[in-house]
């Protein structure tokens, strides 16, 4: 990155350091649901679907981003 757009992220994370803890526990999240979708899933895991299932759903307060992905690999495995 180049220095301009360096500081213009690093004023945003110290002026609203919320934003960048909410984007780092959501990230944390979809990866915590990804390697529990790969390991019950196995081989019928399919990270594209998997992704289109994340973003498809919109945003989502975490807890039920949770419950919704769990229902997606209940109904995947049943397939």
């Amino acid at each position: 990155m180049d220095e301009p757009n360096i500081q213009t992220e690093v004023d945003r994370y110290i002026s609203w350091p919320g934003q960048a803890l909410a984007y780092k526990l959501g990230q944390l999240e979809i990866l915590k649901l990804r390697q529990e979708a790969r390991g019950k899933l196995g081989d019928k895991f399919d990270l594209r679907a998997f992704h289109d299932e994340i973003v498809g759903s919109g945003p989502l307060p975490l807890d039920i981003l949770d419950s919704h992905v769990k229902d997606w690999i209940a109904e995947r495995a049943k397939i």
